[in-house]
């Protein structure tokens, strides 16, 4: 038999020729760091299902968004447990309310140095766990949820937040942020859009870290997982409406979506490496099944390399360290 014309293995014989040609960049400025904060916590708390992962105290947090902006990480995205809920979320909007505080807090640790998130969301702050605000029938209603959102943006941009992150899927939600941080002279808060979420089964880890009260399931709203086009949809009217960046969650189960995304806008593209990806490779990983530090690289970089410019994960410090070295 002839042998082959052709060596594509020439280009992979050594670490200094496969650094050489790789085509997918990964560097610690394209990740953010979600983070979980407690409200009256004193210590951080663990959360079982997420391993590693805490609900941290006002303490911790501040100490931990420090070890991120060190360690090179892009962002920090904010999400609350509060002490009390009720039905119409109204912690969600207190300038005294746990997430408002969380953001203050961190804003003044870390100034400018990295970009603050905040997740905006009612989700946290209901005593039914939806993501918007109820109709007598028990139905989430849309146009209602808006104007709650409305109050939420303008506090969390009061309370420092550089970016705000509608996460409810509510027709209309971006337009309705975007319109209330402008009339509340918040022009240079950033949105970034979770456009493309999906009503996904790899959320449950997170349901645990936010205490989640929720009863039922939000396929009402959030995206059917059959359907790429649309996403496609969604991402449009979001970009229509004001976003400056657009977000697809999960990450691992739509990189089909997330590229076609990307393909298609000219604005940052956003992915979540959500909480049950996070799950299945820590539990793989402790019995042992798989090489932890190289799964957890090679899932980033696949989520790279299907188009995202930002990747949300649990990993943001882990990763951060081991690219510039010093987890190695």
């Amino acid at each position: 038999m002839p042998y082959p014309n052709e060596r594509p293995r020439r280009l992979r014989r050594t670490p200094a020729m496969r650094r050489l040609v790789s085509e997918t960049m990964l560097e610690p400025r394209q990740l953010v760091l979600p983070m979980f904060v407690r409200e009256g916590a004193v210590e951080p708390r663990p959360i079982l299902s997420m391993p590693g992962v805490v609900q941290h105290s006002a303490e911790t947090v501040r100490k931990a968004a420090v070890e991120a902006v060190e360690a090179g990480v892009g962002g920090l995205m904010l999400f609350a447990v509060p002490e009390h809920k009720d039905a119409v979320g109204t912690g969600a909007a207190a300038p005294d309310g746990a997430l408002n505080v969380a953001i203050r807090e961190v804003v003044s640790e870390v100034g400018d140095a990295t970009v603050v998130m905040a997740d905006l969301c009612l989700d946290e702050f209901t005593d039914h766990g939806h993501c918007g605000l109820l109709t007598p029938g028990g139905t989430v209603d849309n146009d209602a949820t808006l104007g709650a959102y409305e109050a939420m943006a303008v506090a969390q941009a009061d309370a420092g937040a550089h970016v705000v992150a509608p996460s409810g899927m509510m027709d209309g939600q971006v337009a309705a942020v975007r319109g209330a941080l402008d009339a509340a002279g918040h022009h240079d808060v950033a949105v970034l859009a979770y456009a493309a979420k999906y009503a996904s089964a790899f959320y449950g880890p997170f349901r645990d870290a936010v205490e989640s009260s929720l009863s039922g399931d939000r396929r009402t709203y959030q995206q059917d997982p059959a359907n790429a086009t649309e996403a496609m949809r969604e991402v449009r009217l979001d970009i229509e409406e004001g976003a400056d960046m657009v977000m697809v969650k999960p990450a691992m189960s739509y990189l089909d979506v997330l590229a076609r995304v990307r393909d298609a806008v000219d604005v940052p593209v956003a992915a979540y490496q959500v909480s049950g990806e996070y799950a299945m490779v820590e539990a793989a990983a402790a019995n042992g099944w798989i090489d932890r530090d190289h799964a957890i690289m090679e899932s980033l970089t696949s989520i790279r390399r299907a188009g995202a410019d930002i990747v949300l994960t649990y990993w943001a410090v882990d990763a951060a360290r081991r690219l510039s070295g010093a987890g190695r």
